[in-house]
């Protein structure tokens, strides 16, 4: 079960709840999208099959969404809120490899502060990268991944209306040919959406896609041990 945590960061307490199986081998530290919470189903959901895997999390809650605003903070609060909660979760548990990352715009913002300045994590793991806005097709926002000096794992569904996929395969292209910087990689989920919510004349369901996305966070984080 998942235990109630209080981060310090230097604007205020953010809420977390941090998730460790008995046989972690690694931690991942899980931002929660633009509109919704650490609470979500998705976020609980995604939490649970890691556990289940020997991942642990730490969800978090930024503290517009903690106070129940719909506003989202600046980025320097974004910032000093994910470098707080990965600083927290290396408290928790100092013996695990930890990856940062998260859903939709909780993954963004980590990137973005770890092109800005350093994030102590060994990799960061994206749940949905928006490129874009909805019938916005553009590569403006990947613009920060070149200064990224971390591995980083991509998890894109084809039927992303916030990440044209050829688009996307574009800026896996440019961050390849960068010089002496670590790889980054995209895994297409078929069928998916932003939300990682398939059609039921896929033939796949909503499980199945939960089940793949932690498959590929684990093993991501395997290979942080490495």
């Amino acid at each position: 079960m998942p235990t109630d945590q209080v981060i310090e960061t230097p604007h205020g307490n953010a809420p977390g709840l941090w998730n460790c199986p008995d046989n972690a081998t690694a931690s991942y530290v899980l931002a929660h999208g633009a509109g919704a919470g650490m609470r979500h189903s998705f976020m609980t959901s995604i939490a649970e099959r890691l556990a289940s895997r020997g991942v642990a999390t730490l969800r978090y809650e930024f503290l517009y969404m903690a106070a129940g605003g719909k506003r989202i903070d600046r980025e320097p609060v974004l910032f000093d809120t994910i470098r707080s909660a990965i600083a927290h979760a290396a408290q928790l548990a100092p013996s695990l490899p930890l990856i940062a990352g998260g859903k939709s715009m909780g993954g963004r913002m980590t990137s973005r502060a770890a092109a800005a300045s350093p994030i102590e994590a060994q990799g960061i793991a994206f749940l949905g990268f928006p490129l874009h806005p909805p019938k916005r097709v553009s590569s403006d926002r990947a613009a920060h991944l070149h200064d990224v000096a971390l591995p980083m794992l991509f998890l894109q569904g084809t039927r992303d209306d916030l990440a044209d996929l050829p688009s996307m395969r574009t800026v896996m292209d440019a961050l390849a040919s960068r010089d002496g910087m670590p790889a980054a990689r995209m895994h297409v989920v078929e069928g998916a959406d932003h939300g990682f919510h398939v059609l039921k004349r896929s033939g796949r369901n909503d499980d199945e896609v939960l089940d793949e996305l932690a498959d590929q966070v684990s093993a991501f984080c395997s290979g942080m041990n490495a």
